[in-house]
């Protein structure tokens, strides 16, 4: 089990996707540069998994050097209650926290989603 409320006082990326995704898996680079640049100044990654297939999803994390905090419930989009709960349609789909847990970015894209981070976590 992970809570958001884990996150709090850190800029947290809150990320869905899945393994079987092409743009999902095109994006993963990018929020491994990301993550690399800033996990040691309070920046974290939650990424949800809507997968249904737990060797293909564990797979992917290690073949794409996934190394934050991965979650899933092993069920697709439509049968997901967290993916509901954030009105999931398409994936990738990603929330840019703040250190308050505050929603400050959805799909952002990369250059612009690196500019918040680092202005958010400059402003802390």
């Amino acid at each position: 089990m992970v809570s958001l409320n884990e996150s709090l006082g850190k800029v947290t990326l809150l990320d869905f996707w899945a393994s079987w995704c092409a743009p999902c898996r095109t994006a993963n680079p990018k929020l491994v540069a990301l993550y690399n640049e800033f996990k040691g100044k309070g920046f974290n990654i939650i990424s949800v998994s809507l997968d249904d297939d737990a060797a293909n999803w564990k797979e992917a994390i290690a073949k794409d050097k996934l190394t934050w905090t991965q979650v899933s419930n092993l069920k697709q989009m439509e049968e997901n209650p967290i993916a509901m709960q954030y009105g999931i349609e398409l994936i990738p789909t990603t929330f840019l926290l703040d250190a308050k847990g505050k929603i400050v970015g959805i799909d952002l894209p990369h250059e612009e989603m690196k500019v918040k981070i680092k202005a958010l976590l400059d402003s802390k």
